[in-house]
């Protein structure tokens, strides 16, 4: 049976209960008015309509390829700011302080992103306990390693962990297993977040012309 004729068929069966219900003519009015957007619905198609979801709930923001976690917006626009992979980002700050905005080292290095005091202030991070802050500064920071280093990850990090110094000193990832694990761990934990959004559909919006994600992955 075609939409039309099944929509038919019920006018017909709530025209006999309206009937022996007494329903006045405004109720079967309304009733006519709901049957022809049934009809409109059923020719444009699934999804189209009178679909309560339609297309805005299919392209509701799904975010970035930083995955999903604490302080998501805040490393989005950082990482958006900066130029960087918002997943290189978030593996940062989960490898540096594990999302505690109030992590401490031995060393004085403070909050999510584990800047010293001197290094927070040149970034002009005024309290690096707070996360916004701290985002802000740790992707800046990043940035710039990435622009010294020829955009090369493996010594933007260990620059970010053993200093710039340590890294040109070696030529490349100092032989420190700290530093090394570091590097390692950090990418790791980035590749975790991009299979996470890459697991989840994304929608034509968030997309260039080439499909690619509209970021950076740290070589500008």
């Amino acid at each position: 049976m075609s939409a039309a004729a099944a929509v038919a068929r019920v006018g017909e069966i709530e025209a006999m209960i309206a009937r022996s219900a007494g329903v006045q003519p405004a109720d079967a009015a309304n009733g006519t008015a709901f049957q022809q957007q049934l009809i409109q619905a059923s020719a444009s198609g699934p999804g189209l309509g009178l679909s309560t979801g339609g297309t805005a709930a299919t392209t509701a923001a799904i975010g970035t390829s930083g995955g999903d976690g604490p302080y998501k917006a805040e490393i989005d626009g950082a990482a958006a700011k900066y130029g960087i992979d918002p997943a290189l980002l978030r593996g940062l700050i989960r490898q540096e302080s594990n999302f505690n905005p109030s992590a401490g080292s031995p060393a004085g290095a403070q909050g999510l992103c584990q800047l010293m005091p001197g290094t927070a202030a040149a970034l002009g991070c005024a309290n690096p306990l707070d996360p916004a802050q701290s985002i802000d500064a740790g992707a800046k920071y990043l940035r710039q390693q990435l622009d010294a280093f020829g955009g090369d990850v493996s010594k933007a990090l260990a620059a970010y962990n053993a200093g710039p110094g340590a890294v040109k000193r070696y030529g490349g990832v100092p032989p420190y297993a700290e530093t090394q694990n570091y590097v390692r761990q950090v990418q790791a934990y980035a590749d975790e977040y991009r299979s996470q959004s890459q697991s989840q559909p994304q929608p034509a919006a968030a997309l260039g012309a080439t499909g690619s994600l509209p970021y950076t992955t740290g070589v500008t």
